[in-house]
């Protein structure tokens, strides 16, 4: 067991080390001549040499970890220099405890500015009887040949129970070395194939480590034979010209490899998705682009080149907003299909934060009992914002939507107002100011506790499922006669649209694109652990990130024939 944990412990740590690190770009403050913000030292990951091209799975670094925590290090007040440090050297021993080494004695001197992490293949070596064997190789760029030649010995030594574990083989000019396949009882008529901890250094630019040597071999071969690599994929090449010239890695999915590898069931028009990392002044940004295999109809998505208006009625306090135009349209835009598409896979960080976003307005659904694409999507054709308003106590909260008006608002409206009735709620004008809203409302009693010899007595309350108000160019919708006046007030006193911390969000969002969904984590952690118990999971596993973390904000960009792009930009303490 030992064994064949070791190379799933090392490829998670240096992963995991490395992200990270660059979770803790917090310290990339407005002026700072950080040259990190340029990207890594090198445009696209040279172990791709070493991929093939059917590969489910490429995640490339191009930038060494030590550089970002001497860079934090450098513009880091003194008590976040310690707090960071500790962190780190934490994250550090806790990720390579179970592989006996230690990353400044071991791993720091020798490492370069790559670390390229691939699924090869589902099954290396094609044999039906013993089930799928994925091959998993790991290519770190070494700067010190010699150092990273002791690495290997060490990372062997410590893994061999006696000398005699190791086998050393000489394949097409590279020294292998791998642990020896123990005998099997002879009772088993065809032992199954273990996963055998093998390495080699290859001239003076990588270490390898696999999972078989089997699959060093393959990446050997695919260096030889140019054109069985993944450089020499036209897709590969496609996608990264796609990128932003400014990266700090990426990731390159296969996505038919994908899902025979996962198992996915998938119905999904696009064959290759690449994701690249960027860092700014205030943040990182993911982009992600899905290249299809045919040229799919699409329809038009719409295009803005502004904020949207809408937002004018949003208070600066929501949690979440989400604002485009022409909802009656949605299932077929590039937004949507974009959605769907990372949805079905599930190895794309895009499916965590579709959880984000998703569970909230199910939530909204179920409060209201409707059907939000059918019930009120299906007749908004202008602008729209739809935001959630965490109340004080950070754990429940109401929504408001704001739509442009139309000629269908008011029969959705009416279509709205039908449906509350038929849950048995009443529409009733209320004066709001100097506005008059309609409210669907219930009356409901309540017994009161009687003194001695006093009468029964009860006590009569209106509940307020929803309510709804018009001003000259929009219609309002809210949970509460509360929320709909904070909106109300927000276009008096300053909306979300004015909030300078959404304003950096949405400037980091390349222009033209079909609108955005922005969170504000400080405002929604608490609600959105509630609702989803296994995201406290995923902040301790990138607990930098999830600490300088304040919104993220999502959009889809730039669709061609046959391409979708998107991205999600983390705004980070500066």
């Amino acid at each position: 067991m030992k064994r064949r944990s070791f190379f799933y412990f090392l490829a998670v740590s240096v992963v995991v080390l490395l992200l990270t690190g660059i979770g803790g770009c917090y310290w990339l403050v407005r002026g700072s001549p950080l040259t990190l913000l340029q990207g890594g030292t090198q445009a696209t990951p040279e172990a791709a040499i070493f991929v093939p091209k059917q590969a489910p799975v490429m995640v490339s670094i191009l930038v060494n970890p030590d550089r970002l925590e001497k860079l934090r290090q450098v513009v880091a007040r003194p008590k976040q220099r310690r707090r960071s440090r500790q962190e780190i050297d934490q994250i550090k021993t806790t990720l390579l405890a179970n592989t006996g080494l230690d990353y400044r004695r071991d791993i720091q001197s020798w490492l370069g500015d790559e670390i390229t992490v691939a699924v090869t293949t589902s099954d290396y070596d094609r044999d039906s009887y013993n089930g799928q064997q994925p091959g998993y190789l790991m290519a770190l760029a070494t700067k010190d040949v010699e150092k990273s030649r002791e690495f290997l010995q060490l990372v062997f030594s410590k893994q061999a129970i006696a000398p005699t574990d190791l086998e050393f083989e000489d394949y097409k000019g590279v020294n292998l070395v791998y642990h020896k396949a123990r005998p099997q009882p002879e009772q088993i008529p065809k032992p199954l194939t273990k996963r055998i901890l093998s390495g080699a250094v290859l001239g003076d630019r990588f270490v390898l480590l696999a999972n078989h040597p089997m699959v060093i071999k393959d990446a050997i071969n695919n260096v030889q034979a140019p054109d069985l690599n993944l450089t020499t994929s036209s897709r590969y090449q496609q996608a990264l010209n796609q990128l932003p010239p400014r990266r700090l890695g990426l990731v390159f999915l296969n996505l038919p490899s994908v899902v025979s590898w996962q198992g996915i069931e998938s119905t999904a028009q696009y064959e290759s998705q690449i994701i690249a990392l960027e860092a700014n002044r205030k943040g990182l940004l993911t982009e992600t682009t899905l290249l299809a295999a045919s040229t799919p109809e699409v329809a038009s998505t719409p295009e803005l080149t502004e904020p949207v208006g809408a937002l004018q009625y949003i208070p600066a306090t929501s949690g979440l907003a989400i604002a485009g135009t022409d909802l009656s349209n949605l299932n077929n835009t590039a937004l949507s299909q974009l959605w769907t598409q990372v949805a079905h896979i599930s190895t794309s960080g895009y499916d965590a934060i579709s959880r984000l976003i998703n569970q909230p307005l199910a939530n909204l659904q179920q409060r209201w009992g409707i059907d939000l694409a059918q019930d009120i999507f299906s007749w908004v054709q202008g602008e729209y914002a739809l935001a959630l308003l965490p109340h004080t106590d950070k754990l429940t909260a109401d929504w408001v939507f704001v739509t442009e008006k139309s000629a269908a608002t008011a029969e959705g409206i009416s279509h709205l107002d039908a449906l509350a009735r038929q849950r048995g709620y009443d529409i009733t004008a209320l004066p709001l100011a100097d506005q008059k809203i309609a409210a669907w409302t219930q009356l409901t009693t309540t017994p009161l506790a009687k003194a001695n010899d006093a009468e029964d007595a009860i006590t009569i309350k209106a509940k307020v499922l929803g309510v709804h108000g018009t001003t000259d160019k929009y219609e309002i919708l809210a949970t509460s006669v509360e929320a709909i006046d904070a909106a109300l007030k927000a276009y008096q006193n300053g909306s979300l649209l004015n909030d300078a911390k959404f304003q950096a969000s949405i400037e980091a969002i390349p222009q033209p694109n079909a609108g955005y969904v922005y969170l504000d984590w400080i405002a929604t952690q608490e609600l959105l652990e509630r609702q989803l118990p296994v995201l406290k999971l995923v902040e301790v596993i990138v607990k930098p990130l999830f600490d300088n973390l304040r919104s993220l904000t999502v959009s889809s960009y730039g669709s061609e024939p046959g391409l979708l792009k998107g991205g999600v930009f983390f705004r980070l303490n500066s």
